[in-house]
């Protein structure tokens, strides 16, 4: 197969494949199994196939590389993905909880004159409303929620895990990218969060707190959640 046609499940693999690059994780077949909750040998077999059509290079240690032709399709798809939720958010209004799955149905058959559309229409929007960036290479590094001291400033900046059901819960207690706050308290039953400007409260399990990444002050150290961390749904971690 020719590396300018990736096949839809191909590019499900090269958007994980991706975050996993963004968020400095280590691109392995065993952290994108994580990922995407799915099994060793049904991975191994997609990183194979991966690997002939010319998207990625293995290692002798099995860590994955992109070719150009690979970091080109990833960027292009997942830029896509977010770019759809974001328009379907911001001009059809739909709620951002449930923008990721229908992005997920549309970013493969997207053609480049309704992306040139979508972007005129969403304006100067650089995130998606999940808050991941929608071209590759702007992410604003950032923590766990769940590793914030209390009495530390927070911002929202985004939801590690899109997992449709995640982001229910995270509308329905009144978490937002954005949303700015104080770490009120942390044990190992909660995280609250008491907002700023509008004195919400937000309580978030450790767990959940894991996949929600902040600006704080002061910082734990810069960390991202592993694969394992995000996986808190039945259905696989999207991208």
């Amino acid at each position: 197969m020719s590396a300018d046609h990736a096949t839809v499940a191909e590019e499900e693999y090269l958007q994980t494949l991706f975050w996993l690059h963004e968020a400095r994780l280590a691109m392995t077949g065993a952290n994108v199994a994580r990922a995407m909750q799915l099994s060793a040998p049904t991975v191994h077999e997609m990183i194979g196939r991966l690997e002939r059509d010319g998207y990625i290079t293995r290692a002798d240690d099995k860590a994955i590389s992109f070719t150009d032709s690979g970091r080109r399709h990833a960027e292009e798809i997942v830029r896509r993905h977010r770019l759809i939720e974001r328009f379907l958010t911001d001009v059809l209004g739909i709620p951002w909880d449930e923008v990721h799955e229908e992005a997920e149905r549309l970013e493969h058959a997207m053609s480049p004159v309704l992306e040139e559309r979508m972007l005129a229409a969403i304006g100067d929007a650089k995130t998606c409303p999940h808050g991941h960036p929608i071209r590759p290479g702007e992410r604003i590094e950032g923590v766990p929620l769940a590793d914030v001291e209390p009495g530390a400033k927070v911002t929202i900046l985004r939801f590690e895990n899109e997992a449709e059901d995640l982001l229910h819960h995270l509308r329905a207690v009144g978490l937002e990218p954005g949303m700015r706050g104080t770490l009120a308290s942390r044990d190992g039953d909660e995280v609250v969060v008491d907002g700023d400007d509008d004195g919400r409260r937000v309580s978030l399990t450790p767990s959940v707190a894991e996949t929600v990444s902040v600006l704080a002050d002061p910082s734990p150290p810069v960390r991202t959640a592993l694969p394992e961390q995000l996986v808190l749904a039945k259905d696989r971690y999207g991208r």
